[in-house]
């Protein structure tokens, strides 16, 4: 085990090159600090367009950033693809698979994964959405269901093979919900000869009494109408009880109903990334019931002042009476704090807590269709799909992805045309796995990345 040189500047090291990790390290640029940021991957992920990743709008370089290209102009950061495996705060040392590095503040930005309450198995029949292996998986399996659907004669089989089932009514399960269902009334529609893709059935199953729970309740009700629109059948207050050979038993109440589909999605819950509990061993810090670390006001933890935790992987709960909700602006703002925290304890200066600027939610539905809370005002229809298409722009990372990305909604906007329709990945001739044969999930197996 090697271990990173010495360095007579203070030494941060930051875990994770998410929108937390990654504002932090830019915002250090200039401070009298050694960076090192760690990452298991070499790129930034745009996980807000994942889904149009998922659904052939997009490919995933447009909305992925190497990280080594974003930091080139921070001469005092240093980047290290590598995993790691443990922390200990006494010798403030981080450890890794190939080696150990030594820090002075700790900056941990995990974020979460996918979580199936308990139910793990289901991961290989209702794949979620998390990486970019996620968004393959599931591009694969939504168009191989159409092109499977194209040679079936039997018309059950046919019509499970156009059903298509998103557990939860977020805003990943609405985004996907809306896509699909435009795939298959506007985009394919003319596209088969042998089925009519209009047939297709997207049911969106969500636990709740509405969708979208974290928006105010007549957002919610504007989305689910937005949604039946489209064309999507929307089912609140049922829960998916089991899925198992390709069917969905989803309880309403009294009423029990078995789906047959050969398309399930899963945008039903999150939990913290295995950080949490490494931080929990090692630092004694409490966990909330998703994994996640319950941070201080300055988002340190207790007992460790210099170890920060940020992003989806922090239970920031010192703001309102609900933790921070787990969205972009909330990393990028915590990331730009503690590199100003970091900076002015250096100097001998304190700063005042964390407090997050509120930018508001947003939850795209189909073309002209949008739901926006912006605290100061609420909004729906184009207007609202205007400022989410301004804020996701304005988030991505370098210029090429911005200029790329606008060039494809530009055209996809006028066309209806989705030019990342490819099938790839494990599976062969449209036979859709689901869950036999390889048990790992979608982001554990190595797939190919295309560009």
């Amino acid at each position: 085990m090697t271990q990173v040189a010495e360095t007579s500047l203070h030494r941060v090291v930051i875990v994770g090159g998410g929108f937390g990790g990654l504002y932090a390290a830019k915002s250090l640029q200039r401070s009298p600090v050694q960076v090192t940021l760690i990452d298991r991957r070499n790129f930034h992920l745009f996980q807000p367009l994942l889904y149009q990743v998922a659904t052939g709008s997009l490919s995933p370089a447009d909305i992925s950033s190497p990280l080594r290209g974003i930091l080139s102009h921070c001469k005092n950061t240093s980047v290290l693809m590598d995993e790691v495996i443990d922390i200990d705060p006494q010798q403030q040392i981080v450890k890794m698979q190939g080696q150990d590095i030594a820090y002075d503040s700790l900056i941990v930005a995990t974020g979460v994964s996918h979580h199936y309450f308990g139910n793990d198995h289901w991961k290989t029949t209702a794949p979620g959405l998390k990486t970019v292996e996620d968004a393959l998986e599931m591009r694969r399996r939504i168009f191989s269901a159409f092109e499977t659907a194209e040679k079936e004669l039997d018309p059950e089989k046919r019509q499970a093979w156009l059903t298509f089932v998103i557990v939860g009514g977020g805003p990943t399960g609405v985004e996907l919900a809306g896509a699909i269902a435009d795939l298959a009334f506007k985009t394919l529609k003319k596209d088969f000869r042998s089925i009519d893709t209009a047939e297709a059935k997207i049911l969106l199953l969500e636990g709740m009494d509405r969708l979208l729970p974290p928006y105010p309740p007549d957002l919610s009700e504007k989305a689910a109408i937005a949604l039946t629109k489209l064309g999507v059948t929307v089912r609140t207050k049922t829960l998916v009880t089991n899925i198992e050979d390709n069917i969905v038993t989803a309880k309403q109440g009294d009423h029990i109903e078995q789906i047959p589909a050969r398309t399930i999605l899963w945008a039903a819950g999150i939990k913290a990334s295995g950080m949490g509990k490494v931080l929990a061993d090692c630092t004694g810090v409490s966990l909330d019931r998703m994994g996640r670390v319950l941070v201080e006001p300055d988002l340190s933890i207790a007992g460790h002042p210099n170890i920060f935790v940020i992003g989806d992987l922090a239970n920031f709960a010192h703001q309102g009476e609900k933790p921070l909700p787990g969205v972009a602006p909330v990393a990028v703002q915590e990331g730009k704090y503690i590199a100003k925290l970091i900076t002015a304890q250096l100097r001998g200066n304190t700063l005042q807590p964390f407090h997050y600027a509120e930018v508001g939610n947003l939850a795209v539905i189909g073309q002209n269709e949008a739901v926006a809370d912006l605290g100061f005002v609420k909004l729906s229809g184009f207007f609202a799909w205007f400022v989410w298409i301004f804020a996701h722009i304005y988030y991505l990372i370098e210029f090429d992805n911005k200029l790329v990305v606008m060039i494809q909604w530009g055209w996809s906007y006028f066309t209806r045309n989705r030019g990342a329709r490819l099938i790839t990945g494990e599976g062969t001739f449209g036979q859709v796995e689901t869950g036999n044969g390889d048990e790992r999930s979608p982001s554990e197996r190595k797939s190919p990345v295309e560009v």
